[in-house]
Protein backbone atom coordinates (compact mmCIF):
# COMPACT_ATOMS: atom_id res chain seq x y z
CA UNK A 1 0.00 0.00 0.00
CA UNK A 2 1.17 3.09 -1.17
CA UNK A 3 -0.52 5.41 0.61
CA UNK A 4 -0.48 8.50 -1.83
CA UNK A 5 3.12 8.76 -1.78
CA UNK A 6 4.88 9.73 -5.02
CA UNK A 7 7.01 6.45 -6.46
CA UNK A 8 10.21 8.84 -5.76
CA UNK A 9 9.47 9.34 -1.95
CA UNK A 10 8.60 5.81 -1.49
CA UNK A 11 11.61 4.61 -3.14
CA UNK A 12 13.62 6.96 -0.46
CA UNK A 13 12.07 5.30 1.81
CA UNK A 14 12.44 2.26 1.23
CA UNK A 15 17.07 3.05 0.30
CA UNK A 16 16.55 4.54 3.96
CA UNK A 17 15.26 1.72 5.34
CA UNK A 18 17.97 -0.89 3.49
CA UNK A 19 20.64 1.35 5.29
CA UNK A 20 19.33 0.78 8.66
CA UNK A 21 19.01 -3.04 8.32
CA UNK A 22 22.13 -2.76 6.66
CA UNK A 23 23.32 -0.97 9.76
CA UNK A 24 21.44 -3.58 12.11
CA UNK A 25 22.83 -6.64 9.94
CA UNK A 26 19.51 -8.39 10.85
CA UNK A 27 15.70 -8.05 9.95
CA UNK A 28 14.80 -8.08 13.57
CA UNK A 29 16.87 -4.85 14.97
CA UNK A 30 16.15 -4.15 18.48
CA UNK A 31 14.85 -0.37 19.87
CA UNK A 32 18.41 -0.46 20.78
CA UNK A 33 19.61 -0.40 17.62
CA UNK A 34 17.70 2.37 16.40
CA UNK A 35 19.25 4.43 18.81
CA UNK A 36 22.30 3.54 17.82
CA UNK A 37 21.77 3.93 14.22
CA UNK A 38 19.90 7.93 15.14
CA UNK A 39 23.71 8.55 16.93
CA UNK A 40 25.58 7.61 13.79
CA UNK A 41 23.01 9.81 11.50
CA UNK A 42 23.73 12.77 14.21
CA UNK A 43 27.89 12.27 14.05
CA UNK A 44 27.41 12.56 10.41
CA UNK A 45 26.01 15.76 11.20
CA UNK A 46 23.27 15.34 8.64
CA UNK A 47 20.28 17.81 8.25
CA UNK A 48 17.79 17.76 11.10
CA UNK A 49 15.08 16.75 7.87
CA UNK A 50 17.12 14.22 6.78
CA UNK A 51 17.24 12.71 9.96
CA UNK A 52 13.99 12.78 10.58
CA UNK A 53 13.42 11.37 7.01
CA UNK A 54 15.49 7.97 8.12
CA UNK A 55 13.78 7.63 10.97
CA UNK A 56 9.91 8.23 9.68
CA UNK A 57 10.98 5.41 7.16
CA UNK A 58 12.12 3.55 10.11
CA UNK A 59 8.98 3.91 11.86
CA UNK A 60 6.93 2.42 8.72
CA UNK A 61 9.40 -0.21 8.63
CA UNK A 62 9.03 -1.62 12.43
CA UNK A 63 5.30 -0.61 11.76
CA UNK A 64 5.21 -3.20 8.69
CA UNK A 65 6.90 -5.72 11.71
CA UNK A 66 3.44 -5.19 14.15
CA UNK A 67 6.10 -2.96 16.04
CA UNK A 68 5.80 0.42 17.43
CA UNK A 69 8.59 2.40 17.68
CA UNK A 70 8.78 6.44 19.03
CA UNK A 71 11.74 8.85 18.86
CA UNK A 72 11.76 12.76 19.21
CA UNK A 73 11.16 14.49 16.29
CA UNK A 74 13.76 17.12 15.17
CA UNK A 75 12.94 20.73 15.47
CA UNK A 76 13.35 22.11 11.93
CA UNK A 77 14.77 25.72 11.59
CA UNK A 78 12.78 28.41 10.42
CA UNK A 79 15.89 29.93 8.33
CA UNK A 80 17.99 28.28 5.18
CA UNK A 81 20.94 27.13 6.68
CA UNK A 82 22.85 27.44 3.73
CA UNK A 83 23.25 28.01 0.15
CA UNK A 84 25.12 28.77 -2.76
CA UNK A 85 25.74 32.26 -4.19
CA UNK A 86 26.00 33.76 -7.40
CA UNK A 87 29.93 32.61 -7.64
CA UNK A 88 29.46 28.99 -6.43
CA UNK A 89 26.93 28.90 -9.54
CA UNK A 90 29.28 30.41 -11.66
CA UNK A 91 32.10 28.33 -10.86
CA UNK A 92 30.04 25.09 -10.85
CA UNK A 93 28.67 25.67 -14.64
CA UNK A 94 32.19 26.88 -15.92
CA UNK A 95 33.32 23.19 -15.01
CA UNK A 96 30.62 21.53 -16.39
CA UNK A 97 31.65 20.59 -20.07
CA UNK A 98 29.39 17.77 -21.01
CA UNK A 99 26.19 19.35 -22.60
CA UNK A 100 23.75 17.01 -20.94
CA UNK A 101 24.80 17.13 -17.26
CA UNK A 102 25.49 21.10 -18.10
CA UNK A 103 21.59 21.39 -19.37
CA UNK A 104 20.25 19.78 -16.58
CA UNK A 105 22.33 22.12 -14.11
CA UNK A 106 20.87 24.86 -16.17
CA UNK A 107 17.25 23.67 -15.80
CA UNK A 108 17.32 22.46 -12.22
CA UNK A 109 18.65 26.46 -11.24
CA UNK A 110 16.20 28.50 -13.64
CA UNK A 111 13.71 26.74 -13.34
CA UNK A 112 13.88 26.04 -9.35
CA UNK A 113 12.88 22.39 -9.70
CA UNK A 114 13.56 19.40 -7.38
CA UNK A 115 15.44 16.10 -8.29
CA UNK A 116 12.51 14.27 -8.50
CA UNK A 117 11.11 16.32 -10.96
CA UNK A 118 13.68 17.13 -13.07
CA UNK A 119 13.75 13.22 -13.64
CA UNK A 120 10.08 13.23 -14.92
CA UNK A 121 10.41 15.17 -17.58
CA UNK A 122 9.39 14.35 -21.01
CA UNK A 123 10.59 16.33 -23.87
CA UNK A 124 6.08 17.04 -24.41
CA UNK A 125 7.05 19.02 -20.76
CA UNK A 126 9.28 21.58 -22.39
CA UNK A 127 7.53 24.14 -24.57
CA UNK A 128 10.86 26.36 -25.26
CA UNK A 129 8.54 29.18 -27.31
CA UNK A 130 6.72 29.80 -23.79
CA UNK A 131 9.87 29.75 -22.36
CA UNK A 132 7.81 26.90 -19.30
CA UNK A 133 8.06 23.51 -18.11
CA UNK A 134 5.30 21.50 -17.40
CA UNK A 135 6.00 19.32 -14.34
CA UNK A 136 4.08 16.94 -12.31
CA UNK A 137 4.09 17.46 -8.20
CA UNK A 138 2.94 16.30 -5.18
CA UNK A 139 1.47 12.69 -4.17
CA UNK A 140 -1.32 13.21 -6.20
CA UNK A 141 0.43 13.93 -9.88
CA UNK A 142 -0.34 17.45 -9.69
CA UNK A 143 0.91 19.77 -12.85
CA UNK A 144 2.07 23.04 -13.10
CA UNK A 145 4.21 25.51 -15.09
CA UNK A 146 7.49 26.68 -14.20
CA UNK A 147 9.18 29.39 -15.77
CA UNK A 148 12.67 29.39 -17.31
CA UNK A 149 15.16 32.19 -18.71
CA UNK A 150 16.30 32.74 -22.25
CA UNK A 151 19.13 31.34 -21.55
CA UNK A 152 18.21 28.11 -20.50
CA UNK A 153 15.80 27.78 -23.25
CA UNK A 154 19.07 28.71 -25.16
CA UNK A 155 21.21 25.23 -23.78
CA UNK A 156 17.54 23.57 -24.02
CA UNK A 157 17.87 23.88 -27.93
CA UNK A 158 21.44 23.25 -27.84
CA UNK A 159 20.84 19.95 -26.61
CA UNK A 160 17.87 18.71 -27.98
CA UNK A 161 19.28 19.24 -30.92
CA UNK A 162 21.95 16.33 -31.04
CA UNK A 163 20.41 14.34 -28.22
CA UNK A 164 18.30 11.57 -30.23
CA UNK A 165 14.40 11.11 -28.77
CA UNK A 166 14.55 7.36 -26.30
CA UNK A 167 11.11 6.07 -25.90
CA UNK A 168 11.20 4.54 -22.19
CA UNK A 169 7.91 2.65 -20.70
CA UNK A 170 5.66 4.33 -23.26
CA UNK A 171 7.46 8.27 -22.63
CA UNK A 172 10.09 10.20 -24.07
CA UNK A 173 12.25 11.29 -20.94
CA UNK A 174 13.81 14.21 -21.82
CA UNK A 175 17.01 13.70 -19.64
CA UNK A 176 18.38 9.78 -20.23
CA UNK A 177 21.36 7.76 -18.81
CA UNK A 178 24.33 6.60 -21.01
CA UNK A 179 22.51 3.12 -20.16
CA UNK A 180 18.96 3.83 -22.17
CA UNK A 181 17.07 4.34 -18.54
CA UNK A 182 15.44 7.76 -16.43
CA UNK A 183 17.75 9.31 -14.28
CA UNK A 184 17.36 8.81 -10.73
CA UNK A 185 17.74 11.05 -7.73
CA UNK A 186 20.82 8.89 -6.95
CA UNK A 187 22.44 9.73 -10.53
CA UNK A 188 22.01 13.11 -10.28
CA UNK A 189 23.12 13.62 -7.01
CA UNK A 190 26.28 12.08 -7.69
CA UNK A 191 26.85 14.01 -10.57
CA UNK A 192 26.41 17.27 -8.81
CA UNK A 193 28.64 16.42 -6.56
CA UNK A 194 31.58 16.01 -8.87
CA UNK A 195 31.19 18.85 -10.76
CA UNK A 196 30.75 21.06 -7.39
CA UNK A 197 34.27 19.16 -6.21
CA UNK A 198 35.72 20.10 -9.58
CA UNK A 199 34.67 23.56 -9.11
CA UNK A 200 36.54 23.65 -5.55
CA UNK A 201 33.51 24.13 -3.71
CA UNK A 202 33.64 22.99 0.02
CA UNK A 203 30.89 24.28 0.97
CA UNK A 204 27.66 21.91 2.88
CA UNK A 205 25.15 21.55 0.05
CA UNK A 206 23.43 19.16 -2.41
CA UNK A 207 20.99 18.96 -5.62
CA UNK A 208 18.30 20.70 -3.37
CA UNK A 209 20.31 23.04 -2.18
CA UNK A 210 21.00 24.10 -5.56
CA UNK A 211 17.74 23.95 -6.79
CA UNK A 212 15.97 25.49 -4.88
CA UNK A 213 17.57 27.35 -1.49
CA UNK A 214 20.03 28.96 -4.02
CA UNK A 215 17.77 30.64 -6.85
CA UNK A 216 15.40 31.65 -4.04
CA UNK A 217 18.41 33.14 -2.11
CA UNK A 218 19.69 35.09 -5.13
CA UNK A 219 16.05 36.09 -6.02
CA UNK A 220 15.45 37.83 -2.74
CA UNK A 221 19.15 39.49 -2.78
CA UNK A 222 18.50 40.73 -5.99
CA UNK A 223 15.61 42.51 -4.92
CA UNK A 224 12.68 40.03 -6.00
CA UNK A 225 9.44 40.30 -3.79
CA UNK A 226 8.85 37.54 -1.18
CA UNK A 227 5.60 36.54 -3.08
CA UNK A 228 7.15 36.48 -6.22
CA UNK A 229 9.28 33.94 -5.20
CA UNK A 230 6.69 32.01 -3.63
CA UNK A 231 5.01 31.88 -7.03
CA UNK A 232 8.54 30.55 -8.90
CA UNK A 233 8.88 28.14 -5.80
CA UNK A 234 5.11 26.78 -5.42
CA UNK A 235 5.12 26.93 -1.78
CA UNK A 236 1.39 27.02 -1.08
CA UNK A 237 2.15 28.58 2.18
CA UNK A 238 4.23 31.71 2.22
CA UNK A 239 5.82 30.80 5.67
CA UNK A 240 7.95 28.20 3.89
CA UNK A 241 8.91 31.50 1.79
CA UNK A 242 9.62 33.24 4.75
CA UNK A 243 12.49 31.25 5.54
CA UNK A 244 14.55 33.36 2.65
CA UNK A 245 13.66 36.98 4.64
CA UNK A 246 16.73 36.65 6.65
CA UNK A 247 18.92 37.21 3.03
CA UNK A 248 16.75 39.96 2.82
CA UNK A 249 17.45 41.64 6.20
CA UNK A 250 21.20 41.52 5.43
CA UNK A 251 20.57 42.63 1.75
CA UNK A 252 18.59 45.67 2.91
CA UNK A 253 21.47 46.66 5.47
CA UNK A 254 23.78 46.50 2.61
CA UNK A 255 22.13 48.52 0.31
CA UNK A 256 21.26 51.27 3.25
CA UNK A 257 24.91 51.53 4.14
CA UNK A 258 25.92 51.99 0.24
CA UNK A 259 22.79 54.23 -0.15
CA UNK A 260 22.39 56.63 2.48
CA UNK A 261 25.23 58.46 2.70
CA UNK A 262 26.14 62.34 2.55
Amino acid sequence: MDNGYRETTRDSYVERAGKYLEFAQTHKPSPDTLEKFRATLHARKLARQTINNYCIAIKSFHGMMGETVSFPFLRISDTIPYYFNQDDVVRIFSVCRNLKHYTMLNALFYACLRASELCSLNDEDVDLNALTIRIREGKGGRQAMVLISDSCAKVLRKYLAVRPALEIDGEQPLFYTDYGRRWDRGDLSRMFYHYKERAGISKRGGVHVFGRHTPATIMIANGADLRIVQEVLRHRDIRTTLRYAHISDRTKREKYQQCLVL
